[in-house]
């Protein structure tokens, strides 16, 4: 009944009356029950207006070829994220942070063609992660370490390079076979004379020639100065001694010059040495 006493309160009661808004969904997305469909939108980047309670994303068809830092909005309850086919090339180390409750990640079909333990520390819950036919040629050893809730992996049509460099995943892979899906699809593309062999093939003699080194950033940098300066040092030195080599022939010769004896005819016609 209060509320008809004056047309200020019929509005107020009218504002409470009215339903919730909804949750927020960008413009490029369908959004229903905690799911929101972004794919096929010609989307470059990810949607910052996506709803905090969003369970499921899907990103997939779109132009999204960079993650930069911070590139999802807070999605705490985010369980499933789709990103493939969408030219992927470079996910920051910072990229996912926030996404601390993912269960399910898809990156296949995309151009990735180095990941960083970094990328996936947050991603602590991860149990399936989809790296198929990417441009992958190794894997460094830390990015799979870094998930330890990990379950299926799917890592199917890549360039493996079969060298020395594959040990890190060849060993991984033989020590959790039964999280790998599609295990005769992990093919050597390089070198030529192992192109197609399976990776899983292999055995602990097939690297007996690799030596394992474990260099620091700091030595590599090391190297990387003392190699050019000892390159300059011995031009310099080379440089230095044939100059002082020729110099040293030089006055020989010209001694040698002085003391010749001149030959010459005396008075007498007989000849003399001068």
């Amino acid at each position: 009944m209060g509320c008809w006493r004056g047309p200020s309160t019929v509005l107020a009661c009218l504002l409470l009356l009215r339903p919730l808004p909804s949750p927020a969904c960008p413009a490029a997305c369908r959004c229903s029950s905690g799911e929101a469909d972004c794919s096929q939108h010609a989307l470059r980047e990810v949607p910052q207006s996506l709803s905090a309670n969003t369970s499921t994303l899907w990103l997939g068809y779109n132009f999204i070829t960079v993650l930069g830092p911070h590139s999802f909005p807070p999605l705490p309850g985010l369980l499933m994220l789709s990103l493939p086919h969408n030219r992927l090339e470079l996910i920051h180390s910072q990229a996912l942070v926030g996404l601390g409750a993912l269960q399910e990640l898809d990156l296949s079909n995309n151009y990735l063609t180095v990941l960083t333990p970094e990328t996936f520390l947050p991603l602590t819950s991860l149990a399936m992660l989809n790296l198929g036919s990417n441009r992958l040629g190794e894997l460094e050893p830390g990015v799979l370490h870094a998930l330890p809730q990990l379950q299926a992996l799917l890592l199917q049509d890549n360039p493996w390079v079969c060298s020395c460099g594959i040990r890190p995943l060849w060993h991984w892979l033989s020590h959790n076979s039964e999280k790998v899906q599609e295990k005769s699809l992990l093919l050597c593309r390089v070198p030529e004379q192992l192109n197609e062999y399976p990776i899983m093939a292999f055995g602990n003699e097939s690297f007996r020639q690799c030596q394992e080194t474990s260099l620091s950033t700091q030595q590599y940098i090391a190297f990387l100065i003392i190699g050019p300066f000892s390159f300059m040092v011995s031009i310099f030195y080379c440089t230095f001694m044939g100059s002082i080599i020729v110099v040293y022939h030089n006055l020989r010769r010209a001694s040698r010059f002085r003391r010749r004896p001149r030959i010459g005819r005396g008075r007498r016609g007989r000849v003399t040495k001068l």
